[in-house]
């Protein structure tokens, strides 16, 4: 296998010094997109050891076609082997075992054990399935074949497992998340969807990433996401054949032609079209979309749109305006944090009942537009709803627990983007998550059927586009982090909520500890790998993450808040040092040294 930086064949690089010692650089670095693999076909008279191990190399390349893979199978497995159909990703390279001679006396077929430990699957619709490490088994057959030329023996794989098999490391250095962009089923505003794409060009399709970006949007949402979400694009919509480079002009403008099936839309579905499209190229770094143009199949201009009028379709709107942080002070008070300068302020007293100490709170929620707030009063016995912004008297209890102990009664409350309060009741007589229709209306029971048997929501967290709910699970002895699906319905004329499809969000981690969301499609989750010390870390909605994932140590962690937005510094509870900030590109700073349960809008 060979390396490569532009024009210059090393195992890895990233520039090229010009003074000091010559250095031993090592390939594959975790996520390093910067270095490039190219393969190396298999030799002439190449024993049975070469073919294998040269095969595994030659499936972490940007080769197209796979092309110098497919040389190292018989012609039968060269044509039946789809490595785009899926990806099992090991913590590892897969080890390959010695071949048990033995079983063929003859010396004319060898089977090569492979092991590893599984952490995840990609499919074909590009979606990453995290699984608790497992042992992965599988094998690799090889058999003697005839030479091109009929005048010898040549040994060529004719049995393997399906897809590709990667280590994580060359998973990360191949390929990258994105976001595709959904509208949330019979609402005005986009979920986000992650995927991964190739960092360069696909092999197969041999699509630049910008056009794989819009190719994967147009396939439609991953298969969990799906019963959620809708897209504004004909079914049937594809790039116009032959697409595999897309670029915008000198205006910042990418103009993406489609098939006949998109030429009929009107102009209300195409700027939702467009709106998609724009949200979607938003998360790659290496192209700047100011607007999108769409194209029907005769190249005539169906409609353009700007990402400012992209953002009336965001499920978080005003994102220009400062977010700021709450938390519940030593008085039992709800105060506001200013993050944003480079000096720690003091905290803000806050309007309203729950910031005069009346009703001494336990833990609060703030609504997206920062003019309510949800509180459960230090007993966790009830839930309150009040304004922020003008002084009123408190209203009664929306909801109370009937729980014996106060851990058991009512957890930290959560809006979502739609103006709905979340909470769970961990009464063991009686567990139950409730939704609190805009905050003021009658609780309706959320249809959660696992819950009764022996879990326990400790805390959750709603998204933004309130399709998605975070939930800290506790079961037995462990605590995990788990993602649901909310599914509405009205029936007879009352509201029907269901939490479904429940996925593990962090399946190396034993323990997890606090959540948050932290945009669109990604959380900051407080937990413990096994063996391991507490860390606080990015994870994907779908449970992928990366070797930069890891914010600075931080001890004694028992809540976090992320903010929407990356330039707004992530909070956090240590308990001892109190509550801290982590500014980007800096270390965590004291804020304030007593008080708990820290939170951004949500």
């Amino acid at each position: 296998m060979i390396a490569a930086c532009g024009g210059l064949l090393v195992t890895g690089c990233a520039t090229m010094p010009d003074s000091g010692d010559v250095q031993e650089v090592k390939g594959a670095n975790q996520g390093d997109s910067q270095v490039r693999v190219y393969a190396v076909a298999p030799r002439e008279s190449a024993d049975p050891d070469e073919i294998v191990d040269g095969f595994l190399e030659a499936m972490t390349s940007d080769d197209p076609g796979f092309a110098t893979a497919r040389k190292y199978l018989t012609k039968r497995a060269a044509q039946s082997w789809k490595p785009e159909q899926s990806i099992t990703v090991l913590t590892t390279a897969p080890d390959r075992d010695p071949s048990d001679r033995n079983a063929d006396p003859e010396n004319h077929v060898r089977t090569y054990p492979l092991s590893g430990r599984k952490i995840a699957t990609v499919d074909a619709r590009h979606a990453y399935q995290p699984v608790s490490p497992a042992p992965y088994l599988q094998s690799i057959h090889v058999v003697q074949q005839p030479t091109a030329n009929g005048k010898g023996k040549e040994w060529r794989i004719d049995g393997l497992p399906p897809g590709l098999v990667l280590g994580e490391a060359d998973f990360l250095r191949n390929y990258r998340s994105v976001n595709k962009y959904y509208f949330a089923s019979g609402e005005d505003w986009v979920v986000a969807d992650p995927v991964y794409i190739r960092q360069r060009q696909d092999p197969v399709t041999r699509m630049d990433p910008v056009t794989q970006t819009v190719k994967a949007l147009l396939e439609g949402p991953t298969n969990w996401l799906k019963p959620a979400v809708d897209s504004r694009f004909p079914s049937g919509t594809e790039l116009r054949k032959g697409v595999t480079t897309l670029t915008t002009d000198d205006q910042s403008t990418l103009k993406v032609p489609l098939n006949a099936k998109a030429d009929l839309v009107g102009g209300e579905a195409c700027r939702r079209m467009a709106a998609q499209l724009l949200f979607t190229l938003g998360d790659l770094t290496s192209v700047r979309v100011e607007q999108v143009e769409l194209q029907g199949s005769r190249s005539q201009a169906l409609c353009r749109l700007g990402k400012g009028q992209a953002a009336e379709f965001a499920p978080v709107r005003n994102t220009d305006r400062d977010e700021n942080p709450y938390f519940v002070d030593e008085q039992h008070k709800l105060m506001m944090l200013v993050v944003g300068g480079r000096e720690a302020n003091a905290p803000a007293e806050v309007p309203g009942p729950f910031g005069t100490g009346t009703t001494p709170l336990r833990s609060v929620a703030v609504d997206r537009g920062e003019t309510r707030a949800a509180a459960v009063g230090q007993s966790g016995r009830d839930l309150y709803v009040s304004s922020i912004t003008t002084e009123e008297d408190l209203s009664p209890a929306v909801l109370s627990s009937k729980a014996v102990k106060p851990d058991d009664r009512l957890s930290a409350p959560s809006w979502d983007g739609r103006g709905d309060l979340w909470v769970a009741d961990r009464d063991p007589a009686a567990p139950q998550l409730w939704m609190v229709p805009d905050g003021t209306g009658d609780p309706v029971k959320v249809r959660t059927p696992w819950l009764g048997d022996d879990a326990r929501i400790e805390s959750l967290r709603v998204s933004a586009d309130g399709v998605r709910i975070a939930l800290v699970v506790t079961r037995g002895e462990r605590t995990t982090l788990q993602i649901g699906r909310v599914q509405r319905q009205t029936t007879g004329g009352k509201p029907v909520v269901s939490l479904l499809d429940f996925r593990p969000a962090a399946p190396r981690m034993e323990s997890v500890t606090a959540v948050s969301w932290a945009g669109p499609s990604r959380l900051v989750v407080v937990g413990r790998e096994t063996g391991g010390v507490q860390q606080v870390r990015y994870l994907q909605t779908d449970g992928s993450t990366s070797a930069t994932s890891v914010l600075p140590g931080l001890n004694g962690v028992t809540s976090v808040a992320a903010p929407h937005a990356d330039s707004v510094p992530v909070v956090a509870d240590s308990g001892d040092d109190g509550i801290v900030r982590l500014a980007p590109g800096t270390n965590w700073q004291p804020l304030v040294k007593s008080g708990t349960a820290p939170v951004y809008p949500g």
